[in-house]
């Protein structure tokens, strides 16, 4: 059942929201680069930029919902829950095998999983 939950056409639109919001996030980061923004300053418009264009797409297209105020906090939640998971991957990658990326690498499809779920159970239902 779970196997096919992923399959289903709303987690592909779950996974091209989430691209178009990395696309979206690095573009705007570059732009703020050139424009002369230092570095983190630029990551952190882009990470915004992103975050509000991935709520306002999954709350639209992939769950097709109404914004209300419990979701976004919902959402920000997940959020929260997802960098945790990423900063423990990356953590136990580096402890057992020295390499920060593969933790990285591990954790984009493990939070995308766990994204996807607590979005289509907790955060827009």
């Amino acid at each position: 059942m779970v196997k096919q939950m992923f399959l289903q056409r709303q987690f592909l639109v779950f996974v091209a929201g989430g691209v178009l919001t990395a696309l979206i996030d690095i573009g705007l980061m570059q732009l703020a680069l050139r424009a002369g923004l230092p570095p983190l300053t630029a990551a952190s418009l882009g990470f915004v930029a992103g975050l509000v264009v991935n709520y306002a797409f999954h709350a639209r297209v992939t769950f097709a919902r109404l914004s209300q105020s419990h979701s976004m906090w919902r959402y920000l939640v997940v959020v929260a829950i997802n960098y945790g998971l990423t900063l423990l991957l990356v953590a136990l990658a580096q402890a057992l095998l020295g390499s920060p990326l593969a933790g990285k690498l591990v954790s984009l499809p493990v939070v995308a999983a766990n994204g996807f779920l607590l979005s289509k159970f907790w955060v827009f239902k």
